[in-house]
C-alpha cells in the first residue's frame, strides 16, 4: 500500500511539474514564435555584425532550430518521437547563413534575406507539427504542409549547392560535402510522403538517389557555368528525381506527371548549355 501512494505521489509530482513547464513556455505557437524571431536576431547578426567569422553563429543556429522545434513539439514527440523532423529545420537554417556570405553587404538586402528566413523557417516549424500530429491522427493540412515543406527543401538545396561550387575546392571535397547533405535532405523528403516512424524504411531509396546526384555533381564539378547556373541545373534535377519518387509513393506516377517532370530538367538543361561560356 506505501509502494501505491508513493507511485501516485510521483506521478502527480512529474504531472505537475511538466504543466509548469508548459506554462512557463508558452503555448505551441507561442514557442514557434519565440523561436523564428531569436534564430533570425541571431543570423542578421551573425552575418550583419560578425562578417565572415559569424560562420561558426550559423552553425550553432542550425543546432539551436532543431532545440526550439523539440522544445515547442516536446509533448508530441513524447510517445511519438520521429527524428526525420530535424533534418529540415537544420539544413534550411544552414543554407541561408551560409548563403548569407554570397549576398552584397548591403542592409536593405540582408533584411530581405532575414525576412524570407523568418518566414520560410516559421511554415516549416508549422509544417513539422503537422507531420508530427499526422502519423498520429489524418489530418486535412498535410497536403498543403507537404508542398510548403519541399518548396523550402528545393531552396535549401539550391542555396547550399551554390555556396559549395562557389567555393571552387578540390573536387573530392565538394563532392563529399555534397553528399554529406543531399542524403539526408533526399531522405527527409520521402519521408514526409510515407510518415514512417522507421528511419531506416526509406534509406534504400534515398541512398539511390543520392547516388544519382552525386554521379551528376561530378560531370558539374567540370562544367565550365557559374555555380548559380550549376546549382539550378541540380536543384532541377532533384526537383524531378524525388517528385517522381514522390508521385510513385502515392501512387499517382502518370504519364502526364513524368512529363511534366521530365519537362522541368529538359528547360534547366537547356539553361545551363545555353548561358555556359564555352571560350
Amino acid at each position: 500500500m506505501l509502494e501505491r501512494k508513493r507511485k501516485i505521489f510521483g506521478s502527480k509530482l512529474v504531472s505537475a511539474t511538466e504543466t509548469k513547464i508548459e506554462t512557463l513556455l508558452g503555448s505551441k505557437r507561442q514557442r514557434l514564435v519565440i523561436s523564428v524571431i531569436l534564430l533570425s536576431i541571431g543570423l542578421f547578426v551573425s552575418e550583419y555584425f560578425l562578417g565572415k567569422s559569424g560562420i561558426y553563429l550559423v552553425f550553432i543556429l542550425s543546432l539551436l532550430s532543431d532545440f526550439f522545434l523539440f522544445l515547442a513539439l516536446r509533448k508530441d514527440l513524447k510517445n511519438n518521437f520521429m527524428p526525420q523532423i530535424f533534418i529540415l529545420p537544420f539544413l534550411f537554417s544552414l543554407s541561408f547563413g551560409m548563403f548569407y556570405l554570397l549576398v552584397p553587404a548591403r542592409l536593405l538586402t540582408r533584411i530581405f534575406i532575414t525576412g524570407l528566413y523568418a518566414t520560410g523557417l516559421y511554415s516549416l516549424f508549422l509544417s513539422e507539427n503537422i507531420f508530427t500530429v499526422s502519423s498520429m491522427r489524418t489530418i486535412a493540412l498535410l497536403s498543403g504542409a507537404r508542398t510548403v515543406t519541399f518548396t523550402l527543401t528545393l531552396l535549401s538545396f539550391f542555396f547550399l549547392s551554390n555556396v559549395v561550387f562557389s567555393m571552387h575546392l578540390n573536387v573530392l571535397i565538394t563532392l563529399a560535402i555534397i553528399f554529406i547533405y543531399t542524403f539526408p535532405i533526399v531522405l527527409q523528403s520521402l519521408w514526409i510522403h510515407t510518415l514512417e516512424k522507421n528511419i531506416l524504411s526509406e534509406i534504400s531509396w534515398a541512398l539511390l538517389l543520392t547516388i544519382c546526384l552525386f554521379e551528376l555533381s561530378v560531370m558539374l564539378w567540370f562544367w565550365p557555368s557559374t555555380p548559380t547556373l550549376i546549382s539550378l541545373f541540380l536543384t532541377g534535377v532533384f526537383y524531378s528525381l524525388i517528385g517522381l519518387t514522390q508521385m510513385w509513393f502515392d501512387k499517382r506516377l502518370f504519364r502526364s506527371v513524368i512529363w511534366e517532370y521530365i519537362l522541368v530538367s529538359i528547360i534547366v538543361f537547356i539553361a545551363l548549355v545555353l548561358y555556359t561560356s564555352w571560350i
